[in-house]
Order: C-alpha cells, then structure tokens, then sequence
C-alpha cells in the first residue's frame, strides 16, 4: 500500500470513477475501504429494504396473514442484504490488513468468492425459510404447490441455468463489479501519481531556472557598474584613457551581448564564457593603464562543454578587484581549463595581493556557490586557494562533465 493513498480519504478527482450524484458518493473513497463500504451499504440496504417491503406487501396480501408479510420482508430484507453486503465487507476487512498489493489482490478475490458462495446458501436457506412461511397460506385459498417434477433432463437444464443465473447475480450484486473497479482503482492511482511526479518535477524545473536568472542577473551587470564607475573617474583626470577604456567596453559589449543573450542565457558552453573573459580582460587592461597582463588557455576539444554563465566572469572580476588592484605594479592573471576523468577542472590566478579577510562571504562569490549547488547539487565543487607561484589568490571551478549547465 503507498503510504499517500490512504483508505480513509477521498480519492482525487483524476482518479474517481462516477459523478457526484448521491447514489454515487460512496465511489469517492477507495474501493473495499471502511468508508466505500458504509456508503455501498447504506445505498444497496435501503434499495433492498423498499423491495423487500413490496414483496412482503405482496406476499401478504395473496394469503391474507399480516404476520407472513411481515416475517417475509424482513426475511427478504436481510437476506438480500447480506448478499450484497458479505463479500465486499469481507474484501475491506483483507484490504484495510495494510498486506502487500500483490498478496492483498489475490486475497480480495478470494474473500469476494467466499461472500459469493456464502450468499448462494443464504439464498437457500431463506428461500426455503420463505417458501415454508408461504406454502399453507397459498394451500388454504386452493393454489398447489406440489406441482409434478419434470424429467431428469430437464431438470439439469434448469439447474445449470439456475446455477449461471445466480453466479451472475451473486457476482454483480455481492461485488463482482467493484471487484473490477479495485482493479482499475490502482491502475488509475498510479497513473495519477505519474503525471504528478511530472507536474512536481517540471515545477521545480520551472523554479531553478527562474531562481538562476535571479542569480544570473545580480552577477552580470555587476561588473559593468565598476567599468563605468571607472571612466567616469577617468573622464576628468585622463580623457584620451577614459574614451579608450569606452572604446573597448563597447567592444566587450557587442562581442559578449549576444552570447549572454542565447537561450535566455541560462545555458552555455565553456567556449563562450572563456571568450566572455578574455574580452573583459582586454578591456581591463586598456582601462588599467597596460600594466594587466593575461592569458586564457583552454584545450580547442573543451570550448564545446556545457559551463554556467556568468560564474568565470564573477572569478576573473574578483581577481582583479581584490588581487591587482590593490597591488602596486604590473600584474597577471591567467585562466586555465583542463579535464580529469568525469570532471572539467576551470582555474582563475592572479598575482596580486592574496587572500584577504571577508573575500570569501562576498555577494558575487556566494553567487557562484549558489549557482552550482542549484544546477549540480553537491556535484560540483568551488574553492579559493593561495596561488601555486606564492602570491595571490587561486579560484578553482569544478563540474561534472557532460552535465546541463
């Protein structure tokens, strides 16, 4: 049994069978649970008690005793009731034991086929019960009932058609057809939960991409607001720097525009991005006055991989921020992209300053943590380190290949 499908509550609307008619209402629970069972009950008892009092009515009036029609109805009533009633309160009783699927359906079947063979000597037992409460009353106004028996042959035809006759009645009337609906209840409840898992699987889809744009969006502009914060420092103290530091934004721009731009820029390749930096990088040198230098080395085979955006330009912006910058002369910074086994290893080093207190906890950083734990879980792996050369800072990106990014 799934522990979410559960006896006692209503079934969802994908799964029900019938309208929401009165007579009806009882198909909202599962088939042989307490609460199906009660309402079955209820809607079979009181049709089989409004025939039961017209054939007691009937009865009684053919052979003029009040007390025969009464012992008749009520005879009829719990008769009938019991037939209709024993193999599907069987049937509950093995399906709220909380057994196996496998084992619970075979032992529901059983249980309906023991409800229907106990109503065929219910049957017998109150027809002949009937029968010895009607025969004296039918004799006294002249009507025989000792009629001759027919022929051997015609006697087992008409009890292989009797035995048919009542297998098909006690199968419909004592559960038979909801016997099949259990069938299909399962069947149909496991459907349901399928396009669930679905709608559930595709709404938290829908809510990474829209929390990585979230994301993606703080991180982009981020470095262009510093760019232009510089030239306007610039425009005053050295114009000719300031117009050329302008003129290669606007290239880093009409190169990288488009590419953030693709596929709404939740997705990209490591080629992309590394041409992303590379751009940025040639415009921080221009607007640091030549003393940047760097390289972007990547094997050719690697530019096609599936990388995040915008996450090397958060490490490359952070090395010259909070490592060449702050230093005094010439410095360098070099990205380097390499692949161990299953794993695309991208490196950003500078050799400025080194790590400083609080440069881990900033925004654009927790950023790029957030950013890999929302694609790749725990797949991924981010870390800063002391440059291998002795100064500065190395920032490492680590993704499993072949991963969406």
């Amino acid at each position: 049994m799934d522990k979410d499908y559960s006896l006692r509550e209503k079934l969802p609307a994908e799964v029900l069978v019938g309208g929401n008619a009165v007579w009806s209402r009882y198909r909202r629970y599962p088939v042989f649970g307490l609460r199906w069972l009660v309402g079955r009950s209820l809607l079979f008892c009181s049709v089989i008690a409004v025939a039961a009092a017209f054939i007691g009515t009937g009865v009684g009036l053919t052979v003029q005793d009040p007390g025969v029609a009464v012992k008749v109805g009520i005879t009829q009533f719990v008769a009938f009731s019991l037939m209709a009633t024993l193999g599907p309160a069987l049937a509950t009783g093995v399906r709220h034991s909380h057994w196996p699927v496998a084992r619970e359906r075979k032992a529901v079947v059983v249980a309906v086929l023991v409800g229907m063979l106990l109503s065929f000597f219910i049957d017998r037992i109150a027809s002949s019960y009937v029968e010895s409460l009607v025969t004296p009353g039918l004799t006294a106004i002249g009507i025989r009932t000792d009629m001759p028996k027919p022929g051997a042959l015609v006697q087992a035809i008409g009890l292989v058609i009797n035995l048919a006759a009542l297998v098909i009645i006690y199968g419909l009337f004592g559960g038979g057809l909801a016997l099949r609906a259990y069938f299909s209840e399962r069947r149909r409840w496991d459907d349901h939960r399928h396009v669930q898992a679905l709608n559930e699987l595709e709404g938290r889809v829908h809510e990474a991409d829209l929390r990585l744009g979230v994301l993606q969006a703080q991180v982009e502009p981020h470095f262009l607001f510093n760019t232009l914060a510089s030239v306007r420092a610039l425009v005053r103290q050295d114009p000719a720097q300031a117009e050329a530091t302008l003129d290669a934004l606007v290239d880093f721009l009409r190169a990288t525009i488009p590419k953030l731009r693709d596929d709404r820029g939740l997705h990209a390749t490591l080629g992309q991005q590394l041409d992303i930096c590379a751009s940025y990088l040639a415009l921080m040198k221009v607007r640091m006055g030549g003393r940047l230098a760097f390289s972007v080395e990547v094997p050719h085979a690697l530019r096609s991989l599936p990388f995040p955006p915008s996450l090397l330009i958060t490490l490359v912006e952070n090395a010259i921020k909070h490592g060449i910058e702050p230093k005094p002369g010439p410095g360098r910074i070099d990205v380097v992209a390499s692949r161990q086994d299953d794993m695309l290893r991208i490196r950003v080093t500078d050799d400025g300053v080194g790590l400083q207190p609080g440069l881990s906890t900033g925004v654009g950083l927790a950023n790029v943590r957030e950013q890999l734990a929302a694609r790749y879980g725990t797949g991924a792996g981010f870390r800063l380190s002391p440059s291998p050369t002795g100064s500065g800072v190395c920032a490492e990106i680590s993704v499993p290949v072949g991963s969406p990014a």
